[in-house]
């Protein structure tokens, strides 16, 4: 069965509301890194803003930022790369009120059956996903072809010799656009490839090594000597595993540092704005994303994550956002903070991909 994009409504705009609309009020930002009072904060679904008598949809949104107005265009940005004299839209309307509408239901998903008493009807352990996989399946065979697919990925992978396997497989086969992960998930997937351990684990026997504990630092020392990872895969000889095949596929990770880091590794991004905003860069292309085991980054990335994607043609088509996880408590935290598009599957993320590569057949 072939993949179908879900149909993007947009708004009327010769309906009463939107021609009797005032245009959107524009304030210039008193300071650099500041925004007017009453200004307007974006969420996740399209939002459109009438200047001179025009509709403009913001094409690059983010939740939690400011629309510009600038040149004809609306830019969405974090407060902190507001400058001064900068003209922010203000008014905290979402129905013309204020020459600003949210278009929350552009998709118009089909409504589901809703009972006043029903069981199961969230994601839980004892949720079936096997139409989840399915349309997964299908999502990522068009996606391939005629997307962006970015994958965010907690350390779990790296500890298991089937998951690392079967993730180097489906970047090889086509299916991964961009990786989002931390120092730890690239350390102890180059630390299989180099010594075939994870945290002094050996990745497939799960068997620890005599002074285990050494190697994820010796990786990442000795990395650190050759200056890059690539100069280390091409010194030591490396050749499998997940940034092993980024690197021969040409596939970009951005790997986010944290407080806790050894090392770190000599790519990682140790300030986390600039860690943010080179996160984002890949994500103002996406059109899938796939989030697993890593509760900090996948809220990070959901926040960062509209429902939907202005594509180069300017179509605007859905976003398609999933979140997986052993804990039920992740995939529901998701949704907490604002993530309201996203799939929740609850299961463990190394069976998951294993799964995922069987089903695409890589």
């Amino acid at each position: 069965m072939s993949f179908c994009l879900e149909k993007y409504f947009a708004p009327d705009f010769e309906k009463e509301e939107f021609v009797n609309a005032p245009d959107a009020l524009t304030v210039a930002s008193p300071k650099d890194g500041v925004a007017p009072d009453n200004y307007h904060a974006m969420s996740i679904f399209p939002e459109y803003f009438k200047i001179g008598g025009k509709w403009l949809l913001a094409a690059e949104s983010r939740m939690d930022c400011v629309p510009v107005y600038d040149n004809g265009k609306i830019e969405v940005k974090e407060f902190r790369n507001l400058k001064k004299g900068e003209l922010v839209i203000c008014g905290r309307t979402e129905n013309c009120e204020d020459g600003i509408y949210v278009n929350a239901h552009g998709f118009r998903e089909d409504d589901r059956l809703s009972e006043t008493f029903a069981f199961r009807q969230g994601h839980s352990r004892e949720s079936s996903f096997s139409r989840d996989y399915d349309e997964l399946y299908e999502l990522l065979n068009h996606e391939r072809d005629n997307g962006k697919i970015v994958w965010v990925m907690g350390p779990a992978f790296a500890f298991d010799h089937d998951a690392r396997d079967a993730f180097a497989r489906i970047i090889a086969g086509g299916y991964v656009h961009a990786v989002l992960a931390g120092n730890a998930l690239a350390t102890h997937d180059l630390e299989g490839a180099y010594l075939q351990t994870a945290l002094g684990q050996n990745i497939y026997t799960q068997k620890n090594q005599p002074n285990g504990h050494y190697n994820h630092l010796d990786t990442i020392n000795k990395v650190r000597y050759y200056g890059s990872v690539s100069e280390f895969i091409k010194n030591e000889n490396i050749g499998n595993g997940i940034i092993y095949n980024c690197e021969k596929y040409g596939v970009p990770y951005v790997l986010a540092g944290s407080i806790r880091d050894d090392g770190p590794l000599p790519c990682v991004f140790g300030n986390a704005y600039e860690a943010q905003d080179n996160m984002r860069n890949q994500i103002r292309s996406a059109t899938t994303v796939i989030c697993m085991a890593t509760t900090l980054h996948s809220i990070a990335v959901g926040n960062m994550t509209p429902s939907f994607r202005v594509m180069p043609d300017g179509t605007v088509r859905k976003i398609y956002f999933y979140c997986v996880d052993i804990s039920e408590f992740t995939v529901n935290k998701l949704t907490d903070r604002g993530s309201l598009s996203s799939i929740g599957i609850v299961t463990n993320v190394q069976d998951f991909i294993v799964n995922i590569a069987n089903g695409l057949k890589v």
